[in-house]
């Protein structure tokens, strides 16, 4: 009998034990909660502040992009630093296919930053493939493009102009502006 007696007081010393230490436990945690809120805020604060520091760094890059462009466009000598079509354009065609490419990196950045949204760059691209010369300038990169990562936002936005070229060139009407269908976003 005095095994039962010892067994149940032994069970209520370990529930005692148990009670105690799920109250210390929860003591600590009220205790350490607002040190773990202000690490919280400051982990978001550092996480806002290095997206902005990336907008920041992009916009620069693009600036940058745009000057050199500007410079191959304005010499011809640059300009050939830049052919990336084995000799085949005359150098007035390379300048305007490096203008026709800024126009396209800036609607490209601009997507990319969230200043248009997919349907806005798809009329972008609508109305610059109405232009001979930039129809031309796209058909001359395909195979720059074919070396983007297949999952980049550049790939997918330059297939979906590539479906489009070929929607434009097989419609029948004059109505440019409606052919295609705007992307989902």
């Amino acid at each position: 009998m005095t095994t039962q007696k010892f067994g149940f007081r032994g069970l209520r010393a370990t529930a005692s034990a148990g009670m105690g230490l799920a109250a210390g436990a929860a003591v600590a945690l009220a205790l350490q909660w607002p040190a773990f809120h202000a690490l919280r805020a400051r982990i978001e604060h550092l996480e806002e502040a290095a997206q902005s520091q990336r907008r920041t760094n992009f916009a620069h890059q693009q600036r940058l992009h745009w000057e050199l462009l500007s410079k191959a466009m304005d010499d011809p000598e640059l300009a050939e630093v830049l052919d990336a079509y084995d000799g085949t354009v005359s150098p007035r065609k390379q300048r305007q296919f490096l203008f026709a490419n800024a126009l396209y990196t800036n609607a490209l950045c601009y997507y990319r930053m969230g200043n248009v949204t997919r349907e806005e760059f798809f009329g972008f691209a609508r109305s610059m493939l109405q232009n001979p010369l930039f129809r031309e300038y796209w058909y001359a990169t395909r195979p720059h493009r074919a070396t983007l990562v297949d999952t980049s936002d550049e790939a997918g936005l330059g297939r979906m102009v590539d479906d489009l070229l070929v929607q434009l060139e097989e419609a029948d009407i004059d109505e440019w502006w409606v052919v295609g269908d705007p992307p989902g976003e």
